[in-house]
């Protein structure tokens, strides 16, 4: 008799999204896979700890009739999916049962299969479309006059509630400023003369700023330019770019994400191919561009080609500090710094370079924090889960709080202002390229 095996040995292998088949609308075929995959979850319960979809689901397994998952009604089941915003974490960090083993759990993917259907079916909120289209608000929201409007609205405690009644944007949640002096109008294009190539670096980086980078925190952008050229590497921007696609992902609004995949992939990849590689410094759109569009779009062969090029910005100069391309004369120590590493980065593979690099710096101690902030770009803002959201940071608010960092930093900069509004002492989260800068005295 044949056993199953406890577990994998093996590394886990992601299996490429089938989401142009019919099948996969199918919500019986869905409702089946779903019934099987909490069964499995149900008896192991590893995930309980990382983000609400989890204890969600066990909680209406132990309160049903047969305290199994044959006990939960099948509309339940869309309050676990509800709560999964694709952090990820679970596949790579916890579960067992990962491909290659044979019962081949792919837990978000089958909840952004779920996502997809309910977006087929009913399509999006007012709300869900507002702050999913990121290039269309930023736009309109960084027009010169308009820009300061917002932010003082967003800032107003009466607006903000009339704001959760009308909308269902949580009047607590914090939301980012705008900027009516965006990234790419300050910074200019370079022709990366003088790159040295180095591994599998060329040298000169092409950086695609992201809808956040360029409207809403673009400082981050300027930072990691001199940072960068401070070591020798030119940047230019690319030429063109519109949101990743990422908060479509979320919202199962897949032909949207086909939309900006055929908006960005041919811009990045003619800079690949003239010579580039791509930095982008919002973890969620480096994995979008490394993870999910390829799996997605497995045979298009551009999407690839970017797949193999683009890189999180403290990969890439770890990257040099294996050739001895990195400068090390940091003129500034940092004290003790609370890092949190953003899910999205973690489930990249890449280990942990951005602490590597801050521990490079003398005197500067860091407290590493691998745990989810809640943040997720839109959950923490919808009124329906914020206070989830903030439960769900509060062991790193605890933890930050404990260490009494003298800064507070993630490579998600949205998840370390989430942590800094559950410390709620006036602490400001700040980019860790911000912090290389002002070690570096630039």
């Amino acid at each position: 008799m044949a056993t199953v095996r406890e577990g994998s040995l093996e590394a886990p292998t992601r299996h490429p999204l089938d989401w142009q088949q019919p099948e996969f609308y199918d919500q019986e075929n869905l409702f089946t896979e779903l019934e099987r995959v909490f069964d499995i979850c149900h008896g192991c319960r590893r995930c309980v700890s990382l983000c609400h979809s989890f204890p969600t689901l066990f909680d209406l397994v132990d309160e049903s009739d047969t305290m199994e998952v044959d006990g939960v009604a099948k509309d339940d089941y869309w309050s676990v999916v509800d709560h999964c915003y694709l952090c990820d974490l679970c596949y790579l960090t916890k579960c067992p049962y990962v491909p290659p083993h044979e019962w081949n759990v792919d837990f978000p993917h089958l909840m952004l299969r779920a996502k997809a259907i309910k977006f087929k079916q009913q399509g999006a909120s007012l709300r869900d479309k507002v702050l999913s289209s990121t290039d269309s608000v930023g736009k309109l929201a960084s027009i010169p006059v308009v820009s300061t409007v917002v932010n003082a609205a967003n800032a107003n405690g009466g607006f903000r509630k009339v704001l959760q009644s009308a909308l269902g944007v949580s009047a607590d949640a914090v939301l980012p400023k705008y900027y009516s002096n965006s990234l790419r109008q300050r910074l200019g294009f370079e022709s990366g003369e003088g790159a040295q190539p180095a591994g599998k670096t060329t040298g000169r980086v092409a950086l695609f700023a992201t809808c956040y980078g360029n409207r809403n925190e673009p400082s981050m952008g300027e930072d990691l330019k001199a940072v960068f050229e401070h070591n020798d590497i030119p940047v230019t921007l690319a030429p063109k770019e519109q949101c990743c696609g990422m908060p479509k992902l979320e919202l199962g609004d897949l032909e949207a994400v086909k939309r900006a995949k055929e908006a960005n992939i041919p811009v990045l990849a003619k800079l690949v191919d003239e010579g580039w590689d791509i930095v982008a410094p919002i973890p969620s759109c480096a994995l979008m561009f490394r993870q999910e569009l390829p799996l997605m779009f497995p045979d298009d062969a551009d999407v690839i080609k970017v797949q193999q090029a683009i890189f999180d910005p403290f990969e890439y100069l770890m990257l040099r500090h294996k050739h001895d391309l990195l400068k090390t004369d940091f003129k500034n120590p940092l004290g003790r710094v609370a890092y949190q590493v953003a899910c999205h980065q973690r489930v990249q593979k890449i280990g942990l370079k951005t602490r590597d690099l801050l521990q490079l710096i003398p005197d500067t101690e860091i407290e590493t924090i691998e745990r989810c902030s809640g943040h997720d770009g839109t959950y923490a803002v919808k009124v329906e889960f914020h206070e989830i959201s903030m439960k769900i940071a509060r062991p790193v608010v605890n933890r930050v709080r404990k260490f009494e960092a003298d800064y507070l930093t993630s490579d998600c900069i949205m998840a370390g202002k989430q942590i800094a509004h559950g410390l709620d002492d006036g602490t400001e989260a700040m980019h860790p390229m911000t912090l290389i800068r002002k070690a570096y005295g630039l």
